[in-house]
């Protein structure tokens, strides 16, 4: 629909890869942008033809990429259903990577009041969000989620990007690792060798979460335990 797969033949093929990777759900997320108006019922259509295609071997699961824009923001404050994962309050929010909203602590203030749980796309590949690790710790701790790309951690988006990646799955603030899948090749989505690679370097624990436990709450809508605040000892999450 926007920058992902290229047609419908593209879509079936990743969908098949990504199940016999080891997938077992996966988002579907275009833009909801200036650039890319988002249409729910064109992407439910477009996953309803997928779903007839693949049946049961993978759940696909309706979202988008959402940008901080007045009008979109205004507009999700409205409707929060019609931007989040399944209509159940997960909103996957993917910063500008040309300038940040001074206010953006409030405005993530007003979407939580509203229902929607934003959950920070690939912070590790925004130049800007590398420099400003203290505001997502504030994010996080507000209740915010971080996601990170996949091929971040296996040093595929550079080596800063690897770096960064690192760093916040060290801090306790990586919440979800995703494919971020864009087509069959360069961006394809794969997740077992990074769950591989998790597993190996901070143990099998952690890589279950950001892999399989958080990343099920989110796709069925289940509130999450608070997490730690920055400077208390980090273990993932503690329940109120």
């Amino acid at each position: 629909m926007d920058d992902g797969a290229s047609d419908f033949e593209v879509s079936l093929a990743m969908v098949r890869m990504a199940a016999a990777d080891g997938t077992t759900d996966i988002v579907a997320s275009p833009h909801a942008s200036p650039d890319f108006a988002y249409q729910p019922e064109l992407v439910d259509h477009r996953i309803a033809e997928l779903r007839e295609a693949v049946g049961d071997a993978i759940q696909i699961h309706r979202g988008c990429d959402f940008h901080l824009s007045f009008d979109n923001i205004s507009d999700a404050m409205r409707f929060p259903r019609k931007y989040s994962i399944n209509g159940k309050g997960y909103l996957l929010v993917e910063f500008s990577d040309f300038g940040i909203f001074q206010n953006t602590s409030s405005v993530f203030e007003r979407m939580m009041g509203a229902g929607l749980v934003p959950v920070i796309t690939h912070p590790e590949r925004n130049r800007l969000l590398q420099q400003r690790i203290g505001d997502l710790e504030t994010w996080s701790g507000m209740g915010c989620l971080i996601q990170v790309t996949s091929g971040s951690f296996l040093g595929r988006f550079g080596n800063s990007a690897q770096k960064f990646s690192d760093e916040l799955m060290r801090r306790g603030l990586c919440d979800v690792v995703a494919s971020d899948a864009h087509d069959l090749e360069h961006r394809p989505p794969s997740l077992k060798e990074v769950r591989e690679h998790l597993a190996q370097r901070y143990g099998e624990d952690p890589a279950r979460r950001v892999t399989e436990e958080i990343p099920a709450a989110v796709i069925s809508g289940i509130p999450l335990p608070r997490k730690l605040q920055s400077g208390e000892r980090k273990k993932w999450y503690q329940f109120w």
